[in-house]
C-alpha cells in the first residue's frame, strides 16, 4: 500500500473507503445495539435469556445457510478461521456475556465486555508487533471512560471473582471478533468472503449454543402471542425477525466488513457506541429514562470513536524510502 510520494491523489480513494467502512461499523453499531430493545419484551413475556440468544444466532444461520452452501468450500480452505468465529465471534461472546450477568450487574459486566477496544490495541501491538496510533489510543481511553457513565457502573459494583472472570472473558471473544474479522484484509494474502465467514461462524456458533441453551425446554408457544413494549403491544414473531434479521445478519455483515475497511483497533472503538446505542433506543422505545451522567458519557464516547477514526494507520514509516537495500529497510519497519 503506497504511502509516499503525492499525498494529493492518494486522499480521494482513502478518505472514501474509510467514510464507507466508517458508515457501516456505525449501522453495524446500531444494529447490534437494538438487539436488547427487542429482546427485552420477549424475556418479560417469558422467555428464558439464554433461549432468546439461541433463537437469535440459530435463526440467523438459518437464514445464511444457502449463503454458507454457496460458500462450502470455505471448509476445506479455512476451517480454522470459520471455528475460531464460530466459538468466539459469535458462541463465546454470547455465552460469556449471559453467564456474567447472571452473577454481577448488566452494567459492570457491559463494562468489562467493551475494555475489547483497549485489549484489541494490545493484541495489534505487542502480539502482531504493529504501530498503533496516539489517537487510537486516546480514543480507547475515553470510550471506556464514556461507557463506565453510561452504565453507570458506581450504581452496582459487584465484586464476583467468576461473573467478572466471565465478562472478561467476553472481552477477550469480542477481541476474536475484530480480529478474525480483519483476516485476509492484508495486501498479498486472498481475503476469504465475508459472508461465508459469518455464515459457518453462525452455524457453529448455533451448535455450541443448542448444547448450552437446551431449547427443547423451551415455551415455544410464547413465540404465537403478544410481548409488551412500554405499554404497547407487539407481536413476538416480529421481535424475533428484528433481532435474527437486524440485530444479527446486518449486524454481523456490516460490522465485518467495516473493519476490513479501516481497522480492528479503530472499529473496535467505534463498536462501543452499541452500548450508547442500546441506552438511547430503550430510552425512546421502553421508556427507560437517561440520568446527566449517561448523557455525559454518551458525548464521551461520541468524541472518543471521533478521535480514533480520524487516526491514520500507521502502517508504513518514511525513513524507509531512504534506504535502497531491502535488507536494511527491515531495521526501520520494527518501530
Amino acid at each position: 500500500m503506497p504511502v509516499h510520494g503525492s499525498t494529493e491523489s492518494q486522499v480521494g480513494p482513502g478518505t472514501s473507503a474509510r467514510g464507507i467502512g466508517l458508515g457501516l461499523a456505525l449501522a453495524s453499531a446500531l444494529a447490534f445495539g437494538g438487539s436488547g430493545v427487542a429482546a427485552k419484551p420477549l424475556i418479560e413475556a417469558g422467555l428464558d435469556p439464554l433461549h432468546v440468544v439461541w433463537l437469535r444466532v440459530a435463526g440467523a444461520a438459518l437464514v445464511m445457510l444457502p449463503v454458507a452452501w454457496r460458500h462450502r468450500a470455505l471448509v476445506r480452505r479455512r476451517p480454522a478461521l470459520l471455528a475460531g468465529f464460530g466459538l468466539l465471534a459469535v458462541a463465546g461472546v454470547q455465552a460469556c456475556y449471559f453467564a456474567a450477568i447472571s452473577r454481577i450487574p448488566v452494567g459492570v459486566a457491559l463494562l468489562i465486555e467493551y475494555l475489547a477496544p483497549a485489549l484489541v490495541l494490545g493484541w495489534v501491538r505487542f502480539v502482531q508487533r504493529k504501530p498503533v496510533t496516539r489517537a487510537a489510543a486516546l480514543g480507547v481511553v475515553l470510550a471506556v471512560g464514556g461507557l463506565a457513565c453510561v452504565v453507570e457502573v458506581w450504581a452496582g459494583l459487584s465484586f464476583d471473582v467468576l461473573g467478572l472472570l466471565l465478562a472478561l472473558g467476553a472481552a477477550c471473544c469480542q477481541v476474536g471478533y475484530f480480529v478474525l474479522s480483519d483476516q485476509g484484509s492484508d495486501a498479498g494474502e486472498e481475503a476469504p468472503d465475508p459472508l461465508g465467514v459469518i455464515a459457518y461462524g453462525l452455524l457453529i456458533g448455533a451448535a455450541v449454543l443448542t448444547v448450552i441453551a437446551r431449547p427443547w425446554g423451551m415455551d415455544w408457544s410464547l413465540l404465537a402471542g403478544d410481548a409488551s413494549m412500554n405499554g404497547t403491544a407487539v407481536p413476538a414473531w416480529l421481535l424475533l425477525c428484528w433481532i435474527v434479521l437486524l440485530a444479527t445478519v446486518v449486524a454481523y455483515v456490516t460490522g465485518v466488513v467495516s473493519v476490513r475497511r479501516l481497522s480492528p483497533q479503530v472499529a473496535g472503538v467505534v463498536a462501543c457506541l452499541e452500548a450508547v446505542i442500546a441506552t438511547v433506543l430503550a430510552w425512546v422505545m421502553l421508556g427507560e429514562h437517561l440520568s446527566g451522567p449517561q448523557l455525559f458519557g454518551g458525548a464521551v464516547v461520541l468524541v472518543g470513536a471521533f478521535i480514533a477514526q480520524s487516526s491514520k494507520p500507521a502502517a508504513t514509516e518514511p525513513p524507509q524510502v531512504t534506504e535502497p537495500e531491502t535488507a536494511l529497510s527491515r531495521s526501520g519497519s520494527a518501530v
